[in-house]
């Protein structure tokens, strides 16, 4: 069975894993985007990029109403804002983690993004009122992965498009050297930049809990989603899970 949500060390209940997740990456705010790039060698750029170029049929349309989930710092949705024509209807950029948004609407709000202080889980937006929903590596820290799925779905108009970009884990020999460095190398090196060891050993467990791409995809389909794809990248390290509200 896949997992039902993140399960942060010590959590029982949704609520407390949702409050762990959140106090963790409030925690980690200062330095989240130094090490981002650190520990990725600056591939997640190239991953935001690739994401955002995938919807550049709906972001080019200036009436479209665009929201970045989980948007933390702001790097998917400024690799969303490249494609907004100008003027054009801002992007909303949602997450609940304080420290996370404040940085992220510092680098975004001049630029057509609107910061929104909410839980993905009970987003603040009517039914059938967007035209994409993007979340990039936040999916994963739900509570509830199909609640989230069943919230996205609510959000989206028919026709609308959603795009998760998330971790994965590859199998054969890049498996294994990738296994080594995300459970071995990174926490500790996520350690000494940080000054906390909790958010970079929860990283690899969080990534490990995660369903495979199939049984996500699985979950997706259940959730109501149809045209639903998976594309990998970097030897499917990560990958972008698409599908599209009928």
């Amino acid at each position: 069975m896949p997992a039902r949500g993140a399960e942060p060390q010590g959590a029982t209940t949704e609520q407390s894993a949702s409050h762990a997740v959140q106090s963790m990456f409030n925690e980690i705010a200062p330095r989240y985007d130094l090490l981002n790039h650190v520990l990725s060698a600056n591939i997640d750029r190239l991953w935001w990029w690739r994401t955002a170029r995938v919807f550049r049929h709906i972001l080019r349309q200036p009436e479209a109403t665009i929201v970045d989930l989980c948007c933390g710092t702001g790097d998917m949705t400024l690799a969303l804002l490249r494609h907004r024509p100008k003027p054009g209807a801002p992007v909303l950029a949602i997450d609940f983690a304080h420290e996370m948004l404040a940085r992220g609407q510092r680098k975004f709000s001049a630029l057509g993004a609107i910061a929104i202080e909410a839980d993905a889980l009970a987003l603040p937006l009517a039914e059938d009122s967007a035209d994409l929903l993007t979340t990039a590596f936040g999916f994963r820290n739900l509570a509830n992965y199909a609640a989230g799925l069943q919230e996205m779905y609510r959000v989206l108009r028919p026709g609308g498009e959603v795009g998760i970009l998330d971790f994965n884990e590859p199998s054969g020999i890049m498996g294994r050297l990738y296994q080594f460095y995300f459970r071995r190398v990174l926490p500790r090196i996520g350690t000494w930049i940080s000054g906390t060891a909790g958010p970079y050993a929860y990283l690899p467990q969080s990534v490990h809990r995660f369903p495979a791409p199939s049984e996500m995809q699985a979950m997706m389909s259940a959730a109501g989603f149809r045209h639903i794809s998976w594309t990998p990248y970097t030897f499917g390290i990560a990958g972008l899970y698409r599908a599209v509200k009928p």
